[in-house]
């Protein structure tokens, strides 16, 4: 019973210690993108680059506090997690008024500057995607984490297609549609995150 027990210790010190690194990967990925998305935004003119730059600053966010509660207790995650999802709610809101502004000036992004920047980023966070994704079932701290990483790849995917239809059409309404998409993703993945939060606080009072 002894040895048994002293395994159980190892192997959730040794998982611990894996998810801290990958938190670390992805928090510096995060940044680093971030800091590729807004240089792109400002030269491009795109707010579906502007939209996926406070997401990934968000998300660089959620992966700092998700790396400080790594093996702490289930409703110290579980709080972590309801800030993760005012995090993604506030990236929303963020978005929505830049689209606001943006509908009081219609010009259409720079295209090459845009791809480029959506393919950096693309990369990027399908790569974060990969290093959190056997974690993805874990506790609310990982599994909050990898629901931000899938939406990154779906926000890069997404923003790739409203550079190719920008320059197709030379028209600034793709960029535009496609930011109001990753606003609906955005709601939806915070009020998930925010709901699975609350479920496991609820039992014990918030």
């Amino acid at each position: 019973m002894s040895d048994f027990c002293c395994d159980s210790i190892v192997d959730i010190a040794s998982l611990q210690g894996r998810q801290r690194r990958v938190l670390a990967w992805v928090f510096g990925i995060n940044v680093a993108t971030f800091a590729v998305m807004v240089a792109g935004s400002v030269l491009s003119g795109s707010s579906a680059l502007l939209s996926g730059a406070l997401d990934n600053l968000g998300d660089a966010l959620t992966y700092a506090l998700s790396l400080a509660v790594v093996g702490a207790s289930a409703r110290a995650k579980a709080r972590v997690a309801m800030v993760k999802g005012f995090l993604i709610l506030g990236a929303a809101l963020a978005v929505a008024g830049q689209i606001a502004w943006r509908l009081t000036d219609l010009e259409a992004p720079v295209a090459s500057t845009m791809s480029a920047a959506a393919i950096v980023n693309l990369i990027a966070n399908a790569v974060c995607l990969k290093l959190l994704t056997p974690y993805r079932d874990g506790d609310v701290n990982m599994s909050s984490s990898w629901e931000c990483s899938r939406n990154d790849v779906i926000e890069g995917v997404a923003v790739i297609g409203a550079a190719a239809a920008v320059w197709l059409f030379a028209s600034p309404w793709p960029d535009l549609l496609v930011a109001l998409v990753l606003l609906a993703i955005f709601l939806r993945s915070a009020s998930r995150v925010l709901r699975d939060a609350w479920r496991e606080l609820a039992p014990a009072g918030v």
